[in-house]
């Protein structure tokens, strides 16, 4: 359903109301203290374990279907959890921190304070529409800023919960929620925002990036791309695909970290579309009846995987279904077994974008320097995964290939973790968020250099021609 006219436009002007009274907020309060962000942190965990069952409901409604344990694995836990690990280190982050002003500063004090940016956009995506709203927020709020939240119009069920939820616990002039398609996305972008955080595709990530410029607005872009799995020669198959599959059906491969394809030795291919096949029918038993399986968002994107799937089988690629049917998925049926792939091309559809959906190409090498090389010479992925107990195998592609995070013998839990960063590099975005890089995103660090009664600055001043400060000048730059 497409916004009229008047509709969108409408929007706009409230957007901009909203921006413009976030905006004085923060000139008549432009640092919030410890406890009000801890107090906010904690009225936000409230009404997210509240509404819980809700958001679960709503997003499966927006999907058709999704596993309600997909929503509370993925999204309402990381967000207690995140929740609780910001608030119990806060006021450690919060502390400016004394640095060392060094001899050519002699007799002054050095000192960087985390200040809050201002007004921050957050662009959310429809594939984990709770988290990736909310993730970011919570830095957000922790660096003491007013947020505008635009959400996707793809899940508007999911929406309407989190509209009442924010305004639950937030005045708009606090934290405030914005819907509508593509041209209130467009004018949003175009905001003056003290910080911009985007999380999708790269090609809209450009995008983004390029109406953010017009304002000089910081921008982090949290993208996607072709996220390998490598196999080596020597590890347990079954080890391996049991690694690798959650990652692949969870929310059935909507994930901007899930495996995109597999680097598998040759002479290994077939053992590991067996265990493939074997490890997706033990997790999901009686597939059409399971409950614990996602389906695929909507029609377009059911309808866009399906031209993908045909596009490399018209190319010469053939087709493995994780149940070992080979009745062809269609856009129709929206809940599709991961589609193995092997004998795939760079020609094909599949292997030039990003997936995002159950389709698994299977890429053979001979040798695991062929398999870097093949990494090497694409875009650098928000995630690399590597399934080996070798430890120079693990060394070499730790160091030698370039990724935003890396999980070895294992798949996406990487994002989960609290205590560390999470972001792209290249293609696949920039900047970082989730622990304390989260706050340092959503904060500006000043520099503060105080000198108090014991001025040494006279040795650096004019005249320079005193003797004493010839020998000083020689010294320090012996």
């Amino acid at each position: 359903m497409t916004e009229s006219g008047s509709q969108w436009l409408e929007t706009v002007k409230e957007m901009r109301e909203t921006f413009d009274a976030q905006k004085e907020q923060v000139s008549q309060c432009p640092f919030l203290e410890y406890s009000h962000r801890r107090d906010a942190l904690l009225r936000l965990r409230q009404a997210i374990k509240q509404k819980s069952s809700a958001l679960q409901q709503a997003l499966s409604d927006d999907y058709g279907y999704r596993a309600p344990v997909d929503t509370e694995i993925a999204d309402i836990l990381p967000l207690l959890h995140q929740i609780d690990y910001t608030r119990h280190r806060l006021k450690r982050w919060m502390k400016p921190q004394k640095r060392r002003p060094g001899i050519t500063l002699l007799g002054t004090k050095l000192v960087v304070h985390s200040q809050p940016k201002g007004v921050v956009g957050i662009i959310v995506p429809w594939n984990f529409p709770i988290m990736l709203a909310v993730s970011p927020l919570i830095c957000a709020l922790a660096a003491g800023n007013r947020v505008m939240l635009k959400l996707s119009e793809f899940t508007p069920n999911t929406n309407q919960v989190l509209r009442a939820l924010i305004a639950e616990v937030f005045s708009p002039n606090e934290v405030a929620v914005v819907e509508g398609e593509v041209e209130v996305s467009r004018r949003f972008t175009e905001l003056e925002f003290d910080h911009l955080f985007f999380t999708g595709s790269t090609q809209v990530g450009r995008q983004v990036m390029l109406a953010a410029a017009d304002n000089l607005t910081p921008v982090t872009l949290e993208l996607g791309g072709k996220s390998p799995v490598i196999i080596d020669d020597q590890i347990d198959m079954d080890v391996a695909v049991s690694r690798l599959i959650y990652g692949k059906c969870l929310n059935a491969g909507q994930i901007c970290v899930a495996p995109d394809y597999v680097l598998c030795p040759e002479h290994r291919q077939e053992a590991f579309i067996h265990a493939y096949q074997r490890a997706f029918r033990a997790m999901y038993p009686d597939f059409e009846a399971n409950q614990d399986y996602s389906q695929i968002v909507n029609q377009p994107q059911a309808m866009r995987l399906e031209e993908t799937l045909q596009d490399a089988l018209d190319k010469g690629a053939r087709r493995w279904c994780a149940l070992d049917q080979q009745t062809m998925p269609t856009a129709e049926k929206r809940r599709w077994p991961t589609q193995l792939l092997t004998q795939v091309t760079d020609d094909m559809r599949v292997m030039q974008e990003e997936i995002f959906g159950p389709l698994l190409p299977i890429v053979t090498y001979q040798d695991i320097s062929e398999a870097l090389l093949y990494i090497q010479a694409r875009p650098r992925p928000l995630a690399l995964y590597l399934m080996s107990n070798d430890a120079e195998i693990r060394a070499q592609v730790t160091k030698q290939l370039h990724a935003g995070g890396m999980g070895i013998n294992e798949t996406l839990f990487h994002v989960a973790a609290e205590d560390a960063p999470f972001g792209g590099i290249g293609d696949s975005g920039m900047g970082h968020y989730h622990g304390i890089e989260g706050f340092y995103t959503f904060s500006h660090s000043k520099t503060v250099l105080t000198r108090d009664k014991w001025d040494t600055s006279f040795l650096v001043k004019p005249p320079y021609n005193r003797w004493y400060k010839r020998l000083m000048r020689w010294w320090l730059m012996r």
